[in-house]
């Protein structure tokens, strides 16, 4: 099986971040692939989140595909995130939204309470499962 198809049938992936004293921290959360790039995956968060201030530091994450509680059920993945900004993060709204319509829901209501969002792009190398 090729690395990057485990995360086809997946809702959440687990995105391991690391903290300036080199400890992981593992978070589930939503994605959705760039459908012209299989190695990108596009997430969000609130932009004062931890994992927006790891990956800040630190751009070195490791990816897994999981359920929603975080339980990995799968190969762990080397990769780098990135905030995204402009067009790019736009693009990634959409995509996540065609992926889990109840974003669209969540969405409205951070607009309404005035929560802004980060999309953060993660560019997955296809060599590095574990």
């Amino acid at each position: 099986m090729e690395p990057l198809t485990q995360f086809a049938a997946a809702k959440y992936i687990s995105v391991e971040t690391f903290r300036k004293t080199g400890a992981g921290v593992r978070t589930p959360v939503w994605f959705a692939e760039d459908p012209a790039h299989s190695s990108v995956f596009y997430i969000y968060s609130a932009p004062d989140a931890g994992k927006v201030k790891r990956i800040r530091n630190n751009p070195f994450v490791r990816v897994a595909p999981c359920d929603f509680r975080g339980n990995v059920k799968g190969n762990w993945m080397d990769g780098t995130a990135r905030i995204c900004a402009g067009e790019e993060a736009q693009d990634g709204q959409v995509l996540l939204r065609r992926k889990y319509w109840l974003k669209i829901g969540g969405d409205f209501v951070s607009r309404l309470l005035g929560r802004k969002q980060v999309v953060i792009a993660i560019v997955v190398e296809a060599g590095s499962h574990l």
